[in-house]
């Protein structure tokens, strides 16, 4: 790695937490969440049942405020403090390559985004792939946002998500921004898909460290969510996506995930135009290692963004 290269990132862990470690190596011996191979990826999502969300938890939903409603005919979740609405809204993506609902784990995540900020946050339950198109998710990302910002302003509705919901988050942005609308006042990105395609040949250094992704299936799932558009097209990979009036935003990521490549790579094009871009690395972390609970790690994400809704 080059000096200018690793003036892009911020290393806010240089080694692993023992726990990370350990957390790490507990999960990795769990059943794939994704299939390891592209053959595999279409197999499944041809043949599998119909998909379902995850409900919220009885323990989450005593503990906070839950509100529950639906745009363009599918449902969202709202979670508020119990003191009553957060002065700022999280607009959350859950990840699970497009193709996959929301996961238990995604449950307790967006609690503690609501514990940490004092924000309401809500998650859109999005139709994923196959069994819907890109449009459905699409469709109802714009209607939720324009629906929080009858009640919020804009500027303090934040995007964000993990993985494929970073991705979904981002490109939120760039729709506004395209159609002249209002844009959130900022992004929130944990462990960003930004190119569809992973077509950066340095993904393959990586591939061997994350336990969780591979790189076929991956793409499988990328060409699925594009639905006969490019895939690199900026509509459908972030990172090719014009910078300019980019909102303020975090990105966090692991070095042990695959999607590290592109993040740096997008990071690069934001100084390059100097657009108000932070990315920030863990090393030794796997893909989205925020949501794993108590580590040093997760801490540290947790109060960087809540610094960064404060700013």
């Amino acid at each position: 790695m080059t000096t200018s290269q690793a003036d892009i990132f911020e290393l806010r862990s240089a080694k692993p937490s023992m726990l990370l470690r350990f957390l790490t190596w507990m999960i990795a011996r769990q059943p794939a969440v994704f299939p390891q191979t592209a053959e595999a990826t279409r197999e499944l999502l041809e043949t599998r049942s119909p998909p379902h969300d995850a409900p919220l938890p009885e323990k989450i939903e005593r503990k906070y405020s839950a509100e529950h409603w639906e745009a363009a005919g599918q449902k969202c979740v709202t979670l508020h403090p119990k003191t009553g609405k957060g002065h700022q809204h999280i607009l959350y993506f859950h990840g699970g390559g497009f193709a996959f609902p929301m996961f238990d784990m995604h449950w307790p995540f967006v609690a503690r985004l609501v514990e940490v900020t004092g924000a309401s946050v809500t998650v859109p339950l999005y139709n994923v792939i196959p069994e819907a198109s890109y449009n459905d998710a699409e469709t109802l990302a714009d209607a939720a946002f324009a629906k929080i910002a009858e009640e919020w302003d804009p500027a303090q509705i934040i995007a964000s998500g993990d993985s494929a919901g970073g991705h979904m988050a981002i490109a939120l942005a760039n729709r506004a921004k395209a159609a002249g609308t209002p844009q959130p006042g900022k992004l929130v990105l944990f462990s960003p898909w930004l190119d569809l395609t992973l077509s950066d040949e340095a993904a393959r250094v990586v591939e061997p460290k994350d336990f969780m992704l591979s790189i076929e299936p991956i793409r499988v799932m990328g060409e699925l969510w594009a639905g006969g558009r490019d895939p690199k097209s900026p509509e459908c990979s972030p990172l090719y996506a014009d910078m300019d009036g980019l909102p303020p935003t975090q990105i966090f990521q692991g070095r042990h995930d695959l999607f590290v490549v592109d993040c740096r790579n997008f990071m690069a094009r934001a100084v390059e135009v100097n657009a108000p871009v932070s990315l920030y690395e863990y090393a030794g972390a796997p893909h989205v290692f925020m949501v794993i609970p108590g580590t040093r790690e997760s801490k540290d994400v947790m109060n960087l963004v809540q610094d960064f809704l404060a700013s």
